[in-house]
């Protein structure tokens, strides 16, 4: 699988509208920005690495600080593993929100708002939550 470029974006966009979103090296500080938002993201990213031309999709679930001795660093769950892989934040080349944010328009008080609108429009309503995954 070949990557290809990602296109970068300087202005960081609202939490809510992050997929399709990249940041590469050339801009640290957008780069930066992306891999602080990663961590919060409820979808998958892809990170091309700077030692591999082969890049990693999946769930970022942890970044470390310059405690540790390699300096900063993420941690992420490749997609369709339960493997556990580490990348330096120094070999990370490029970073794009690829995966559908699953938390997106999901807060209390968007649920409260359909809510109440299907009730108003004499729909039935319940307290059901709706599936994570797109029907088609």
């Amino acid at each position: 699988m070949t990557a290809k470029p990602a296109k970068t974006t300087s202005a960081t966009p609202s939490h809510q509208n992050l997929q399709g979103w990249s940041a590469d090296s050339s801009d640290p500080v957008a780069l930066h920005a992306a891999i602080e938002l990663a961590f919060n993201y409820r979808g998958d990213v892809t990170i091309v690495r700077k030692s591999s031309r082969e890049p990693i999709e999946g769930y970022v679930f942890d970044r470390r600080g310059n405690d540790s001795a390699t300096g900063p660093l993420l941690r992420l769950i490749p997609k369709g593993t339960e493997d556990r892989v580490t990348v330096p934040i120094s070999d990370i080349a490029a970073l794009r929100f690829t995966g559908k944010d699953t938390a997106s328009g999901k807060s209390f008080e968007s649920w409260v708002k359909k809510y109440a609108q299907k009730k108003l429009a004499g729909e039935a309503a319940n307290i059901d939550a709706d599936p994570l995954e797109d029907g088609g």
